[in-house]
């Protein structure tokens, strides 16, 4: 039950009823599993999204005692506010490039951008001459995402005037994969060939740099897609990256909620806003506090699905802002009483399995998962 939590045990607000537990060893597990996956090349770590919601001051350092050394982060903010949080031996890899004026704050954190542009590049160039020292970084190329990196024509240019990196040390070449969740899916062979292509053509600066392709998704791919470094994300935190395929990740997180109330029903009653789930039995309805503002997102209303004693029963009606009803008919009124705990996510119900109920992947599940929970580490360096 939640009221047996002990407060120095939990993270989050007094009187949560609700916990999310986090395994920390079962990350670092992943992490190591991953890791032999893609040797002999190197195994970094995404973190961004604080840790796809996990938390990243409590994740990465626990990947850093398992082995790992490289780190990704999206935002400048999220790479300065994990900086105290690893050795100085942990690179860290902003995605999005050089916000403009902020040049400095990379140097003085620590932090390794991820060049995007040639005006990125630019940016770094001019930091790197001003203090007359090759400063590193990473490249990205674009290889058919559209999204970031440098476009085919900036690749060409920069190909054509080797100059623009000077003042940068150019340690890692990045790019994509856009399909690499599905197996049959052409665009991942023809991004490994572009990519190939482009990083032939690159300049270097001084000596080789490093190639880094594969998402979780790509490890599965095999050795042709590892090339030096790996950047797993999500199968890191529990989720399957490939469709169709079982990868062995381990579970990471938990969700558990303790139960408000218990009411008891009959035709024609309804459940829930705008009356969507009329009963059509003496129907029992538990109620717990997760709703959409928790991540648990409105979409899930009518669909979704918790364990109460190991059987997996419906949510009934719409999921509202902060509370979720059950159909616990049919489990025994002794194992269903207020207080007692339902789970939301956990064994049968996966993180990809919940999320399917919400038309959505179990990265945004993850990322959205809420603050008004207890948080409990388990495991390694929690």
């Amino acid at each position: 039950m939640l009221k047996n939590i002990e407060p120095a045990a939990a993270e989050g607000p007094v009187g949560a009823t609700t916990r999310l537990t986090v395994d920390i060893s079962a990350i670092a597990a992943n992490w190591r599993m991953l890791a032999g996956l893609a040797a002999p090349a190197v195994a970094g770590a995404a973190v961004k999204g604080d840790a796809y919601g996990l938390g990243a001051a409590r994740v990465a350092p626990a990947l850093h005692a398992a082995g790992c050394r490289h780190f990704f982060v999206a935002h400048l903010g999220e790479g300065i506010a994990l900086r105290p949080h690893l050795p100085a031996d942990a690179a860290i890899f902003v995605l999005h490039g050089i916000p403009k004026g902020t040049a400095e704050e990379f140097t003085a954190h620590g932090l390794t951008p991820v060049l995007n542009s040639l005006g990125d590049i630019a940016a770094w160039s001019r930091a790197g001459m001003a203090i007359q020292r090759a400063l590193p970084a990473a490249l990205h190329v674009d290889t058919g995402m559209s999204r970031l990196g440098l476009s085919a024509p900036e690749v060409e240019r920069l190909c054509a005037a080797p100059e623009l990196l000077d003042g940068v040390s150019l340690d890692l070449v990045i790019s994509h994969l856009a399909c690499a969740d599905d197996p049959a899916n052409p665009m991942t062979a023809a991004q490994r060939l572009r990519f190939l292509d482009i990083c032939d053509r690159l300049p270097t600066t001084g000596r080789p740099f490093r190639r880094a392709l594969a998402n979780s998704a790509g490890i599965f791919w095999g050795a042709d897609y590892a090339f030096d470094l790996v950047r797993p994300g999500i199968a890191l935190y529990g989720g399957n990256p490939v469709n169709g395929r079982l990868a062995p990740v381990r579970p990471v997180v938990r969700l558990e909620a303790g139960i408000l109330q218990v009411r008891e029903i009959d035709p024609p009653d309804t459940v829930g806003y705008g009356a969507t789930h009329k009963v059509v039995r003496p129907t029992r309805v538990a109620t717990v506090a997760v709703g959409y503002a928790d991540g648990y997102l409105r979409a899930a209303g009518n669909r979704g699905l918790a364990l109460i004693d190991g059987r997996e029963v419906p949510v009934l009606g719409r999921i509202s802002m902060d509370l979720m009803t059950i159909d616990v008919t049919d489990v025994a009124p002794e194992r269903c009483r207020p207080g007692m705990d339902i789970t939301l996510v956990g064994d049968s119900l996966t993180i990809d399995r919940v999320a399917a109920t919400m038309d959505t992947v179990s990265y945004e599940l993850l990322t959205r998962l809420g603050r008004r929970f207890a948080r409990v580490y388990t495991g390694g360096a929690a």
